[in-house]
């Protein structure tokens, strides 16, 4: 998949100082927050299957795949909708 990120001059010299490649680092940056992401949702999978007795997925795409298929794992703007319907809820 790609992803388009559009820099000023100022921030794309800035990066410039900053790293010896800015397409490099962007890489970097989004796979190491993906792979970190993927750990956090495979351990929440395990959990969720060892507590219920249910067959772990194979390899890692399948189980990113499972967990959320399961429920157990929403992405971000899904929280970020049931986090306002809850306020709106309580009235806040």
């Amino acid at each position: 998949m790609n992803i388009t990120i559009t820099l000023t001059d100022t921030e794309y010299k800035s990066l410039q100082y900053a790293a010896m490649s800015v397409q490099d680092w962007a890489d970097n940056a989004l796979q190491n927050r993906a792979r970190i992401a993927k750990d956090e949702i495979i351990a929440l999978l395990v959990k969720h299957c060892n507590e219920n007795n249910l067959q772990l997925a194979t390899g890692e795409d399948a189980q990113v795949a499972q967990a959320f298929e399961l429920g157990v794992v929403k992405t971000a703007a899904e929280r970020q909708v049931e986090a306002e319907e809850n306020l709106l809820t309580l009235g806040v």
